[in-house]
């Protein structure tokens, strides 16, 4: 597991949507602009990576989803 998506630092953010209950996802940029996802039920676990272009992709992929 990468160091930098471990460290204690990062600025997790929870969705302002979520219902407190720890059944979401949280959000930290890192300083490489690439973007660390993780589980909030489980954050000892790793997190997942993502560039800007492929996380921007993902959300039209989700928008476009929701709308159709």
């Amino acid at each position: 597991m990468s160091d930098c998506l471990t460290h204690d630092a990062l600025r997790w953010r929870r969705s302002s949507r979520s219902t407190g209950m720890n059944n979401c996802v949280e959000a930290a940029r890192l300083p490489d602009d690439s973007l660390a996802v993780r589980d909030s039920k489980n954050i000892r676990r790793q997190a997942l990576r993502f560039s800007p272009g492929a996380w921007s992709s993902f959300l039209t992929a989700i928008h476009e989803e929701t709308v159709n």
